[in-house]
């Protein structure tokens, strides 16, 4: 017999840093899932990841336990970081904050990919490359 769902819960957590201090506390613990168990399985998952924040999609059953996915990092995490950018542009059609490389566009679309709403690399590049206008970034060829 299948497990009944009762709630899906979307986060995203640095990788290995998770504790039981908001957002992830009060996002688990209101459906009553063993909050500490979950950091220390997202923790042991995601330790060699370095500094990412790590999107996470928690599926809670009925009888309270759980299971996780962990997604790639945000398109716009690593574009900051190819770029070497803080943020984004608050203007981002005037106001150009740095540039990324095809080849970063790439290789980030080659990570993404997985996670990416695209059938092939070239759209995948495609998606990433309007991430990096929308941000301010300015793609080199």
């Amino acid at each position: 017999m299948a497990k009944v769902v009762t709630a899906m819960v979307k986060l995203q957590i640095p990788a290995g840093k998770a504790n039981p201090a908001p957002p992830v506390g009060p996002a688990l613990g209101q459906h009553g899932v063993n909050i500490m168990e979950f950091c220390k399985t997202f923790n042991a998952r995601t330790q060699a990841l370095g500094d990412s924040v790590i999107p996470v999609v928690i599926t809670v059953y009925a009888d309270r336990t759980f299971t996780f996915i962990t997604k790639t990092p945000p398109a716009s995490d690593l574009l900051k970081k190819a770029a070497g950018v803080v943020k984004g542009s608050a203007v981002p059609h005037k106001d150009k904050v740095g540039k990324v490389t095809s080849a970063q566009v790439q290789e980030i679309a080659k990570t993404k990919l997985p996670d990416l709403n695209a059938v092939d690399l070239p759209g995948a590049i495609k998606i990433i490359e309007g991430t990096a206008r929308s941000m301010g970034l300015q793609v080199v060829k």
